[in-house]
């Protein structure tokens, strides 16, 4: 494949970009960036004009999603409620999940990341009700396979409920033994290390409530025993820091820190209560922190000390959350949203552009160890997401096109997203799916769910 005559190609990793420039892809990585690729070159399969558009390397989607959660959204019981009493109210509706659910919601919540230039995702599925598949994670990969997808599942758990004075059901839990043989399951079945792989795996138990201090300590054990990495949410809200001080005597990280559960191969979903002291602690021990500002807002959890954390060295991507909790999967929503709420929080000056594309690129692809996604570089993988700016949204805005995207173009869509150099978005439609159907089918599983 050739792209040709890029309008603007953005260095996520340094900042700068290139103009009237051709990009070429062999066997899913790009091979070379210049002017005039064509004269040097074979007779590529397949040439796309990106003169009109803004090249990016693909977005990455640093966990954290919870992809079942498409099928609640916007649900007016919960729509005014704070993370454990919005939690409460949905475990009595995700114990009715199906796999066709899983399924149908991995289509709408991987299809809605597509579409908004995401090529790589992870998400955090933890919650399996009594009598339900086993399987549920490997439907996931599976339709992430079918869509094309390059795809990080974490196996999530929940190991104790309510008879032990914890948040989640006890339906909803599983035994220790049974996450761990279902942990090393999955990675022995779909972990692939090699530096293109479609799916690698990750642990992550759910949270400090709803897990033992040994199911932390063991996970941790086995993740690196198998060399894969570990996630799981902390210091999202007050209530949980309140709880780990109640119950432990000690805040959430240094709870984590003394359960193994820091290192270049953890990261942390939200983080958004942590001092000074702590922040040190993760810069220092290597550990990484997906941002969620939508959910963030949208729960009202708080606003996460971004600026703090990249100004000490802490690894940071970005990330959509469940979306129950946003409730939406657009990425480029996503990024708009991070660029603007650090400027209340922290001042104007506290998040520019630059910094905001590279958590959504390069900081996703530390937090995942993974140096080959999130550059457009030769050798890399062929990702890329591809914007169209001669549109209504962005007339007057091409005094600097790379960051078009983050100031306007509300509810915009992909003119093409590219992964492992297959077009999986086409003039910002989905290649490989109906979308119709799948909203219809969707609606249908989604009514059927809430009604129980």
């Amino acid at each position: 494949m050739l792209i040709r005559n890029i309008g603007t190609l953005v260095h996520t990793d340094n900042g700068t970009i290139e103009q009237d420039v051709d990009l070429q892809i062999e066997n899913g990585r790009i091979a070379a960036i210049g002017r005039n690729l064509a004269l040097r070159t074979a007779t590529p399969s397949r040439v796309i004009d990106g003169s009109s558009c803004a090249v990016y390397p693909g977005f990455i989607n640093t966990t954290h999603h919870h992809l079942f959660q498409c099928l609640t959204r916007n649900l007016p019981a919960i729509q005014n409620a704070k993370l454990f009493d919005w939690l409460t109210a949905l475990y009595q509706i995700w114990r009715c999940l199906t796999p066709e659910a899983i399924a149908v919601a991995t289509q709408v919540g991987l299809g809605e990341l597509l579409l908004s230039g995401c090529t790589t995702s992870t998400d955090h599925l933890y919650l399996f009700p009594a009598g339900a598949p086993q399987e549920w994670i490997d439907i996931e990969i599976e339709t992430a396979r079918e869509m094309g997808m390059r795809f990080y599942p974490t196996r999530g758990s929940m190991s104790c409920g309510k008879s032990a004075g914890r948040l989640p059901p006890d339906e909803i839990t599983q035994k220790p033994d049974q996450i761990l043989a279902d942990s090393v399951r999955l990675i022995e079945k779909y972990h692939d290390p090699s530096p293109f792989a479609m799916c690698r795996v990750a642990l992550a138990p759910c949270a400090p409530f709803s897990v033992t201090e040994e199911l932390l300590r063991e996970t941790a054990a086995l993740a690196r025993s198998k060399g894969v990495l570990l996630h799981t949410h902390l210091a999202e809200t007050l209530d949980e820091e309140n709880y780990c001080l109640r119950r432990y005597g000690i805040r959430p990280l240094e709870y984590m820190r003394r359960n193994n559960w820091t290192g270049p191969d953890v990261w942390y979903a939200h983080g958004i209560y942590f001092d000074d002291e702590e922040i040190r602690l993760l810069a220092q021990s290597g550990t990484g922190i997906a941002h969620c500002p939508a959910s963030n807002l949208r729960l009202g959890s708080g606003i996460c000390r971004v600026p703090r954390l990249l100004q000490e060295g802490v690894k940071v991507g970005l990330a959509v959350d469940g979306s129950s909790s946003n409730d939406s999967g657009n990425f480029v929503r996503e990024m708009q949203l991070a660029l603007l709420v650090h400027r209340v929080a922290t001042g104007v000056e506290a998040m520019p552009g630059t910094r905001v594309l590279r958590m959504a690129t390069i900081g996703g692809a530390e937090l995942l160890s993974w140096p080959e996604i999130g550059r457009l570089r030769p050798g890399c993988a062929a990702d890329l997401a591809m914007f169209r700016l001669d549109r209504l949204d962005f007339a007057g805005a091409m005094h600097d096109p790379s960051t078009a995207i983050l100031f306007c173009g509300a509810g915009l869509r992909a003119e093409y997203t590219i992964v492992n150099g297959e077009v999986l978005v086409e003039h910002g439609q989905l290649t490989r799916m109906d979308e119709a159907r799948l909203v219809a089918r969707t609606n249908e599983i989604a009514a059927r769910l809430v009604r129980g």
